[in-house]
């Protein structure tokens, strides 16, 4: 199946992605899709499959955390320290 772009918006927004990416428009539309249907699936997790999770979680992970942070939030500061930035950016 050919898919062919009749879009002039579309075509401009791929050709753009492409060249921010480094890469040709059929490439960047085709890991835009894929990036997209994966966040899709993800959204329509099987109910059994989001309760694994959940068991997983409170099974392997939750257990792990010190008992005086359990339900503490962490403040702004302390997410930043964790993600890299500092007063200067990443």
């Amino acid at each position: 199946m050919a898919l062919g772009l009749e879009n002039p918006a579309v075509e401009r927004l791929a050709q753009e992605v492409a060249t921010l990416a480094g890469e040709t428009p059929s490439e960047a539309v085709q890991t835009a899709l894929e990036e997209r249907k994966a966040r899709l699936r993800i959204l329509k997790l099987p109910k059994r499959q989001a309760g694994d999770a959940k068991r997983f979680f409170e099974r392997e992970l939750w257990p792990l955390v010190p008992p005086e942070l359990l339900g503490k939030r962490i403040s702004q500061r302390e997410q930043d320290e964790i993600l890299g930035y500092g007063p200067d950016g990443v």
